[in-house]
C-alpha cells in the first residue's frame, strides 16, 4: 500500500483469510477498538485519512478488506457474503485479536454491516457508526422487488442480480471503471436530470470516456491502489453482496431490529447514492442516535471531506463511547 497506510496481517475466519490494517492508539487497553468497514467498490485503503487520526485520538483502530476485496481471500461461493456469513467474520476478527467489544465504523455496504452487527452480534458492539449508510425498518416487499419496480430493470442493484455480467464487464477495464466511480458530485440541481440514468452503471461505463483529471476527487497514486486491488480479487466479491439483498431480508424476517448501542450517522449533503433525507426516521429502530450532515461532500466523504469528518468520529466517541 502506498503513503503511511499500514501493512496487512491476515486472520482466517472460517477458512477465509481477512487481511487487517491496524495503527495501535491505544496499548494499555483502556477504550474500546474502532473497527472501520468500508464500502463497494473500496478497500481498507479508503480509510486511509482516518486510521491514523483516530489512534492518534488515543484509540486501537483496525481497517479489514472485506471478503471479497483488496488483499483478502475472494471465494466465489454466493451464499458466503450474506449478512450472517459477513457479520460472523466480524466477529470472528475479534475474538481473534481479543477484543470483547469494538465501536463500529461503516461507509457504504460498510455502513450496511455495522449497522446489521447492532442486530445480529449486538454483544461485540460498543457502538455504531454509520457513514452515509443509513438503516431502515425491513421493507414490506423484497428489496430488488422494489428497487424494480422505483427504478425498473436498469438499476444495478438489479442487474447485478445477473451471474457474472457485471465483474466480467468491470474487469475489462478496471482503471476505467475506478476513475468513473471516484468522481466529485453533482451539484443538488442536476441531480433530477441525472435520475434514474445515474443508478446504470453498467451502461455508464459502457458508453461514458475516462473523466479528466479535474473531475477526479483523487490523484492517481490513489488510483492505482484502487486499480491494483481490484486487479488481484476481482469483482465478484463485491457485486456477491448485491445479491444477497434479497437473502438478507428473508433472514431478517422476525428478528427483533431495533439498535440499542450508541449510533452515530453522518451523511453528507451532496450524496447522490445515499442523500441525507434517506436518514430520516432512523429514530424509530435506533434509540440512542446522533445525527449530523458535512456540507460540500459527496458520497466518497472519507477522501472528500476528511478532517470533518474524523473531528465528528473522534467527538462523537470520546463523549459517547469512552466515558
Amino acid at each position: 500500500m502506498t503513503g503511511s497506510f499500514p501493512d496487512p496481517f491476515f486472520i482466517d475466519a472460517n477458512g477465509v483469510n481477512i487481511a487487517v490494517y491496524e495503527v495501535d492508539g491505544d496499548p494499555q487497553r483502556t477504550k474500546p477498538p474502532i473497527l472501520l468497514v468500508h464500502g463497494w467498490p473500496e478497500i481498507a485503503f479508503s480509510w486511509r485519512n482516518q486510521i491514523h487520526a483516530l489512534a492518534g485520538a488515543g484509540y486501537r483502530t483496525i481497517a479489514i478488506d472485506l471478503k471479497g476485496f483488496g488483499r483478502s481471500d475472494a471465494p466465489k461461493d454466493v451464499d458466503l457474503y450474506d449478512i450472517e456469513h459477513i457479520t460472523t467474520d466480524l466477529a470472528v476478527i475479534l475474538d481473534a485479536l481479543k477484543i470483547e467489544k469494538a465501536t463500529f465504523c461503516g461507509h457504504d455496504w460498510g455502513g450496511s454491516i455495522v449497522w446489521s452487527m447492532g442486530q445480529w452480534r449486538c454483544d461485540r458492539v460498543a457502538g455504531i457508526i454509520g457513514v452515509c449508510t443509513p438503516v431502515k425498518p425491513r421493507p414490506p416487499a423484497p428489496p430488488i422487488t422494489i428497487v424494480r419496480k422505483r427504478f425498473g430493470e436498469q438499476h444495478y442493484f438489479v442487474q447485478f442480480q445477473e451471474p457474472g455480467t457485471a465483474e466480467k464487464l468491470f474487469e475489462s477495464d478496471v482503471e476505467r471503471f475506478v476513475a468513473m466511480m471516484f468522481q466529485k458530485p453533482a451539484p443538488r440541481e442536476r441531480w433530477a436530470s441525472l435520475v434514474p440514468r445515474v443508478f446504470d452503471l453498467p451502461s455508464r461505463f459502457k458508453k461514458a470516456p475516462s473523466p479528466s483529471q479535474d473531475k477526479l476527487l483523487v490523484g492517481q497514486e490513489i488510483l492505482d491502489v484502487y486499480v491494483e486491488a481490484y486487479n488481484r480479487s476481482g469483482f465478484h466479491g463485491g457485486i456477491n453482496l448485491y445479491r444477497n439483498i434479497d437473502q438478507n431480508w428473508e433472514l431478517m424476517e422476525g428478528r427483533d431490529e431495533t439498535i440499542r448501542a450508541p449510533s452515530l450517522w453522518v451523511g453528507a449533503d451532496l450524496d447522490l447514492f445515499l442523500p441525507p433525507e434517506t436518514a430520516d426516521g432512523m429514530e424509530k429502530i435506533v434509540p440512542d442516535l446522533e445525527k449530523h450532515i458535512i456540507a460540500g461532500s459527496g458520497h466518497w466523504v472519507m477522501w472528500e471531506k476528511p478532517s470533518e469528518l474524523n473531528a465528528l468520529l473522534i467527538d462523537w466517541i470520546a463523549r459517547k463511547i469512552s466515558v
